[in-house]
């Protein structure tokens, strides 16, 4: 009341003091009349009313005079009052002056819905720039870069609207770049320490870079404040990016000379390649004779690209801090499992396993603090964190959550732990229906890191709690249990081709993966079935049978996206790692790896190959074409500003689509890489685009939750379908084009009439996302990967 009181005062100035004073000083006198007047008329009826006029008179000066003396205390009070206001005009000047927000208090401290977490508040303060010649523009252009990239972050993964993990973002709320870092930060405390906060800040001096956090809890005692990042040599990374760009601009220079191209046109097209390829070699060759160049001040001219290496460093950075301490916050107050560790994969940072392993360590510190406080909700927090671990390539720190969580959990049931063996058969005989999901997510996490013995006695505790209940039993078994297929049954078997949804059910589970199946395919004769996933692997099945047939490796990365060819003889897959992408071409049957593909700088999200087998396109930051025969790059089409997400060819092969992170659809003209139709429509990044079999239609599915159905030719939106609560994923049509299916992050399959936009079905086999579709030349069979690491089989009964 006082703060805002001393506001208002600062906002209408010394007058206004004046003013308030005497309003108060005259409400208290006008109280004080009253009240003399009330005590008077009492006084009168009560002492005067059969006395004798002496009595009357003595006691009506001693009630004046009592009235008088309070009369005057009341106004020493005021008057003592209205010094203090005066005092403290200064005090209230100077916090104004040190408050360096554009936003008051007042639009902070707000209450969260009941029930909801009380969201964790991220601030971005200015960059703070020392002596360096950088102008305010190109400042205020890396602000903006950094700020909309943690933007997208914090709203995918942690929604401001989300009831489980809330996270408010506020860039540009300082009013200036001139400020005191930490007088700024003790200002902000003062006020919002009750606000769980995290300010992060960015100083340049010189040729060095420091990253500090500053951060306090709900009602702490004081803040935090730190250096997370000291005296980075950023220059050093920028440079390192010049330097690749002309060792790069050498091939292509040499291509270009031995083509015929005379050297001065082939310097003119070279640009600051020219020049930097000069420095670059004689910085090799001091080098190689001892000296040390780093001290040099080599004249390397740096371009827009090469500083984005910095910058998405740094994005990184920033995303990991801020997605660890919302972790933390939720994790401490709400008990709440991190998700950080799932969603890592999607944050390009070197040093990602380090900052993973100390986010790990310390919330081991934790847990056994929860141990007593808090047991039941630390069991289920450990399995669902060591299950988000199993995800990572480094599968000991999902081991290592995994056994904290079985051995509290034999503690919790009070069961003697001899060594490292704990009776299978005294387990048994403790074991509740209660224990079911916490058993389910331990087989999950075994399954992913491939510890055989001990999944093999989780599961007989799921069969022991299986036979508790019959009813149980039979729910369970039509959910998950796998039918299996005489092996002489080919995948395409005549059914009548009119699709019935309500025959639909699982005939297949395949468990061969250790990682999310990200992206699955079925070849042209509905025999074989093609899917990859986070473990690097590629494994090609009988879609029939389950059967599998061949593991494609060779040390390739994480497997993105994949795509057989119409003939089926070709299978085309894009990798990851830390520092490459790359597109590998096999032979389908063989599982015979017959090139390497490189061209994209960034990952390769999607891959389509048209009708005639003769090209493949491949979609990253850039979409590029390319001779699928001979692997030689064909066009280069700088089309979407964000991830290049999905791609589709009509049948005809004359256009392809393409979807992003920039939340359109584009149309393009295969040969030429023209636009023909820039469709916009959706409001979040678009995950997957199909186009119909008869190459009329087109269908998006968008994190925004809808898919939206357009006509190819002309671009225009025919109808959206409104059903999924979570991102759509992945989308597929069925042979006949009537039938649409979209798999979701709310862990459903759905199938939807095309010519009415009707629900006709939705199933529920996957536990997790559903990241893939594909469908069988004949319709009645199809194939789902999930981030469950399972690839399920389905088929019209």
């Amino acid at each position: 009341m006082e703060l805002e009181l001393g506001l208002q005062l600062l906002v209408q100035g010394l007058p206004a003091i004046a003013q308030i004073f005497t309003a108060l000083q005259e409400e208290r006198l006008a109280a004080i009349k009253h009240e003399q007047a009330k005590e008077v008329h009492q006084f009168k009826s009560d002492e005067f009313g059969e006395k004798s006029p002496e009595n009357r008179h003595l006691q009506k000066w001693r009630r004046e005079q009592e009235i008088a003396a309070y009369h005057r205390e009341t106004v020493l009070q005021l008057v003592e009052a209205g010094r203090e206001i005066v005092q403290k005009y200064p005090e209230y000047q100077q916090f104004i002056e040190n408050w360096p927000l554009k936003l008051l208090p007042s639009q902070f401290l707000t209450q969260p819905p009941d029930n909801a977490p009380k969201p964790l508040r991220i601030f971005l303060a200015p960059i703070k720039i020392q002596g360096n010649d950088y102008s305010p523009e190109k400042i205020a252009d890396w602000e903006l870069n950094l700020a909309q990239s943690l933007r997208e972050f914090l709203g995918k993964n942690y929604p401001l609207n989300s009831q489980q993990r809330p996270v408010e973002f506020i860039a540009k709320a300082w009013k200036n770049q001139e400020f005191e870092q930490e007088t700024s930060i003790k200002a902000l405390f003062e006020v919002l320490k009750f606000e769980p906060t995290l300010i992060l800040e960015l100083e340049i001096i010189g040729k060095h870079l420091n990253l500090r956090i500053a951060y306090w809890g709900i009602a702490e005692p004081t803040y935090s404040y730190q250096t997370i990042i000291s005296q980075f040599p950023y220059l050093e990374m920028v440079y390192a990016a010049t330097k690749n760009r002309a060792l790069q601009w050498r091939e292509t220079a040499n291509k270009l000379l031995a083509a015929g191209v005379s050297l001065a046109e082939v310097q003119e097209l070279g640009g600051d390649n020219v020049k930097n390829l000069e420095i670059l070699e004689k910085e090799l060759k001091w080098q190689q004779l001892g000296i040390v160049t780093q001290d040099l001040n080599l004249p390397y001219q740096c371009n827009e690209e090469d500083w984005q290496c910095l910058w998405q460093w740094l994005i990184s950075y920033y995303c990991f801090l801020a997605g660890w301490i919302a972790d933390l916050h939720h994790l401490i107050n709400y008990k709440l499992t991190p998700v950080l560790p799932e969603i890592s994969s999607d944050i390009k940072q070197e040093s990602q396993e380090k900052l993973l392993g100390i986010c790990l360590s310390f919330y081991g510190d934790l847990f056994s603090k929860w141990e007593n406080e808090a047991p039941e909700k630390l069991l289920e927090i450990s399995a669902k964190l060591a299950n988000s671990l199993t995800v990572l390539p480094d599968k000991s720190w999902a081991r290592d959550r995994v056994n904290y969580a079985i051995k509290f959990w034999l503690q919790q049931k009070q069961i003697p732990l001899e060594g490292s063996n704990v009776s299978l058969e005294t387990v048994q005989s403790l074991i509740t229906a209660k224990d079911r999901i916490f058993l389910e997510n331990i087989k999950v996490c075994l399954q992913a890191i491939g510890d055989e013995s001990c999944l093999n006695q989780v599961c007989r505790l799921l069969t022991v709690l299986e036979d508790l209940s019959s009813k149980n039993t039979a729910i369970e078994k039509s959910q998950t249990s796998l039918i299996t297929i005489p092996n002489h049954l080919s995948a395409i078997t005549k059914i009548p081709n009119d699709l019935k949804v309500d025959n639909i059910s699982i005939i297949q589970t395949l468990n061969g993966h250790s990682g999310k199946a990200s992206s699955v395919a079925v070849s042209h004769d509905g025999n074989t079935l093609a899917s990859g996933d986070d473990d690097n692997t590629i494994k090609l099945w009988h879609l029939g049978t389950g059967e599998l047939l061949h593991t494609l490796n060779g040390n390739c990365g994480r497997v993105l996206a994949i795509n057989v060819s119409p003939d089926g003889q070709i299978l085309a897959s894009s990798h990851r790692t830390s520092d490459r992408s790359c597109i590998k071409i096999w032979q389908l049957q063989t599982g015979e790896l017959i090139r390497t593909l490189a061209g994209h700088h960034k990952w390769i999200y999607s891959l389509a190959i048209s009708p005639d087998g003769k090209t493949l396109i491949s979609g990253s930051h850039k979409i590029k074409t390319w001779h699928l025969e001979t692997g030689e790059p064909l066009h280069s089409i700088p089309g979407h500003n964000k991830w290049v997400y999905s791609l589709a060819i009509s049948p005809d092969g004359e256009k392809f689509a393409s979807s992003g992170g920039d939340k359109t659809v584009k149309i393009w003209h295969l040969q030429s890489g023209e636009l023909i139709h820039n469709l916009e429509g959706h409001f979040d990044w678009v995950r997957s685009v199909v186009i119909s079999p008869d190459g009329e239609m087109l269908a998006s599915g968008s994190d925004d939750n809808t898919i939206k159905l357009w006509h190819l030719n002309t671009g225009k939106l025919l109808r959206t379908f409104m059903g999924h609560s979570d991102w759509v994923l992945s989308l597929a049509f069925s042979p006949d084009g009537k039938t649409l299916i979209s798999g979701s992050k709310d862990n459903t399959i759905r199938f939807w009439h095309l010519e009415t936009g009707k629900l006709l079905g939705t199933f529920t086999g996957h536990k997790k996302w559903v990241y893939s579709l594909a469908v069988s030349p004949d319709g009645q069979t199809f194939a789902s990967g999930s981030e469950d690491k399972t690839v399920k089989i389905w088929r019209a009964l």
